[in-house]
């Protein structure tokens, strides 16, 4: 008994209070080691989960971060003329945080906002904010920095504050040509990045690393004084080197824009000039273009036209107008390329030997396949029976369809993918067009018409690629226009290697074609390509439409042609597209402009003139220099120059003379010698000189006292077709009229 009770009272030592206390103790004990735990936790979630992130949030509150633009590339031609540059502008910094007082505030934003040309209220909201850093314009030129600087010092005598208004570099792209090769070079927006043509294509080349401007912010969040910045510079962007010849260029602009005017060409033209062994463009033209330093300025006709619509359409009739005038035609467009393409038809039939010299064709005046309606010929009366050079020169689409259906459909699709028809050119320009094909399995009638050109449209870019295979042995070359591409140091970092795809046809053929395709213009003339002194080879073409815009007669007027013909080098397409003057055939529009382009381009890239002995008596010579002789001495060294000579006035030294110096004039040309002021006031009147043979031209010329200067004159069976001085015009005598001929079989293609 004494035993148990023991025990009990043992085990009844510890009361009810000891008890709670443990545990109250050892409930605490578990909320603090949950707690820490919960603590423990977070921070070791967003030590290793969130801790990046906290840091970049930590980072972004003390300090603001500003892009310095990069200097951006130079675009240059293919010897190193600039094309593109940015030049140095500025932008103008606030730190309104500097500003001690309201007057300070309202005299400062009435200045910037003069000088500026902006809204003093918008200025005057910007020094309201707690900054160094506040932007208030950008891409200022030099004369406007020049009053920022004395606006700097006005401020610096009058308040004592140094850095309240900031000048920082910056950059504006200029080009120096305004309107050359626009549709290749392109342009840049607002924050210099590339828009259109090469400025756009290589973008990433040209744009260069933006730099940094770090600054630190207070704990009111306002950024820092200047000195508290740290600067990383920008790198500045590469530089690219161009194929296009700036020379070749303006020379190919300036006479499309005389092609443009003259034969009233209603939706633009193009002219491509390349490089037949590397596919390098020399030139590529879109006439109609536009002023790159200027490129949201419309044409002021078609500026009239969009303002005479109602309000609510014009935003959408003005962003379709600046797409078609910055659009590149000469990629992005396709066209009905006509009598052109004969020349591929012709390949292909050379190629696979189912034609030769002997080959014969008939022509009535027309064919007919299949159930279709009658094909025409040109010539409505018919060639007859030819061969096929004949054929070839004669350009008949009768003929033409005889040689496709010997070549057949198979064989016309095989060739048609060889010559590059059937995928783009991959040219480094963006926006290229596909051709467009026949939509079905090719028919005979299909066959038909595209051995003459029409049914199937192409780009301009695609033809003038393949009349390159045609004149360099059969290869098929990649076009391109960036040549090279260096870095801000002068090291070459790309360079574009020439590249062949395939051949196409023979060495055999494409010398045999060469040799017809120059019979073609020497036959032809100026009709033709023919250029005096130069063997050329080439092509007329005139297509229709399927669809009109402008009315029943909507056609293309094309030339396709190189040189030199025994060895090519060059080669250039031209093409106006709706011509609505006097002609639209391809002959008569097209031809001329290329002779006139060809003539400059051959003795600038230093093709030596060889003359037959037929064209030398109307190769033209050069006038010397006689002002300032003696009549009697300028009489001699005139006429032992092979001129004849008249005097006017009563003087005894050369006051003036026509033609001036170094003008081209005609062996036994007539140079008038001028002797005192009123004599050179006398006026004749210009003749009609075109329908007529050389010797009848130059009798006429002759007899009122002007002097004619023969062009593509290969022969004396030819007729005179244009005059570049006007019929009736008044002008000095002894001015030189440039009169052109040619034969009269090609003026209808």
């Amino acid at each position: 008994m004494a035993k148990n009770y023991i025990k009990y009272h043992k085990k009844s030592d510890v009361g009810p209070n000891q008890r709670l206390r443990r545990r109250t103790v050892l409930l605490i004990l578990l909320i603090l080691v949950a707690g820490f735990g919960a603590v423990i936790s977070r921070l070791a979630y967003l030590q290793l989960v969130d801790g990046t992130y906290l840091q970049e949030k930590a980072v972004e509150q003390q300090l603001t971060d500003t892009t310095i633009n990069a200097k951006r590339g130079t675009i240059y031609d293919t010897n190193g003329k600039v094309l593109a540059q940015s030049a140095s502008v500025w932008k103008v910094v606030l730190a309104p945080a500097y500003f001690t007082s309201e007057e300070q505030r309202v005299e400062v934003a009435k200045d910037l906002a003069s000088i500026l040309e902006l809204d003093e209220k918008n200025v005057y909201e910007k020094t309201q904010q707690k900054s160094y850093y506040v932007i208030v314009k950008r891409k200022i030129e030099s004369d406007t920095r020049e009053e920022i600087i004395k606006l700097q010092d006005k401020i610096e005598e009058k308040y004592g504050i140094s850095n309240l208004v900031q000048l920082l570099d910056d950059y504006k792209r200029y080009y120096p040509y305004n309107d050359l090769a626009s549709s290749v070079i392109g342009f840049t927006g607002s924050d210099d990045q590339g828009l259109e043509g090469v400025e756009y294509q290589y973008d990433s080349y040209l744009t260069g690393t933006p730099g940094r401007i770090i600054t630190a912010q207070n704990a009111n969040g306002t950024d820092m004084p200047f000195q508290y910045e740290q600067n990383v510079e920008a790198e500045d962007g590469n530089s690219i080197y161009l194929t296009i010849d700036e020379t070749i260029q303006s020379i190919c602009e300036k006479y499309m824009k005389q092609g443009l005017e003259d034969n009233a060409v209603k939706n633009r033209g193009v002219c491509i000039a390349m490089d037949v062994d590397t596919g390098a463009v020399l030139a590529c033209v879109t006439v109609g273009g536009y002023d790159l330093n200027n490129p949201y300025k419309l044409p002021e006709e078609t500026q009239k036209e969009i303002d005479a619509l109602p309000e609510d359409k014009q935003e959408a009739a003005t962003g379709e107008a600046l797409s078609q005038m910055w659009r590149n035609k000469a990629i992005s467009d396709t066209y009905y390329p006509g009598s052109v393409f004969k020349m591929v038809t012709a390949s292909m039939a050379l190629n696979e030997g189912v034609v030769d010299d002997n080959t014969t064709f008939f022509c009535s005046g027309s064919m007919t396949v299949a159930d279709a309606k009658p094909i025409h010929c040109h010539v409505t009366s018919g060639h007859g029976t030819q061969n096929f050079t004949q054929a070839i020169c004669n350009s008949c689409n009768p003929a033409f369809i005889q040689i496709g259906q010997l070549v057949g459909i198979d064989k016309y699709q095989q060739y048609y993918q060889g010559f590059g028809f059937s995928e783009k050119t991959g040219i480094d320009l963006p926006g290229e067009s596909e051709d467009i094909f026949f939509d079905h399995e090719m028919t005979s009638v299909d066959l038909a018409v595209a051995s003459f050109g029409q049914g199937i449209a192409i780009t301009p870019i695609q033809m003038i690629t393949a009349s390159a295979a045609v004149a360099n042995g059969g290869y098929l070359v990649q076009p391109y226009v960036v040549r090279q591409i260096v870095n801000s140091e002068g090291n070459v970092i790309q360079n574009t290697e020439n590249k062949i795809k395939r051949q196409v046809i023979s060495k055999e053929v494409s010398d045999k074609m060469n040799e017809i395709l120059e019979y073609n213009t020497t036959t032809a003339g100026a009709n033709s390509g023919y250029i005096a002194g130069y063997r050329v080879a080439g092509k007329t073409g005139t297509s229709e439409k399927l669809t009109s815009t402008y009315g029943s007669e909507d056609y293309i007027a094309s030339f396709c042609g190189y040189a030199p013909a025994d060895d090519p080098k060059i080669a250039m397409l031209v093409f106006f597209d709706t011509p609505t003057g006097a002609s639209y055939y391809g002959s008569q529009v097209s031809s001329p402009v290329f002779i006139n382009i060809m003539s400059e381009v051959l003795p600038y890239l230093q093709v030596q003139a060889e003359y037959t002995n037929d064209e030398m008596q109307y190769v033209d010579t050069v006038a010397g220099a006689y002002v300032g002789l003696s009549v009697n001495e300028a009489e001699q060294k005139a006429n032992e120059a092979g001129f004849t000579v008249t005097v006017k006035g009563e003087g005894e030294k050369v006051t003036s003379q026509i033609p001036g110096v170094s003008a081209k004039i005609p062996n036994g040309g007539n140079v008038v010698l001028y002797t005192d002021g009123s004599s050179d006031e006398e006026k004749v009147t210009v003749p009609d000189l075109v329908g007529y043979s050389i010797s009848e031209v130059n009798a006429i010329a002759s007899n009122s006292g002007v002097n004619a200067s023969i062009a593509n004159a290969g022969s004396s069976d030819v007729v005179s077709v244009s005059q570049d001085i006007e019929p009736g015009k008044e002008v000095k005598p002894g001015t030189v009229i440039t009169v052109k001929f040619a034969t009269s079989q090609t003026l209808n293609d």
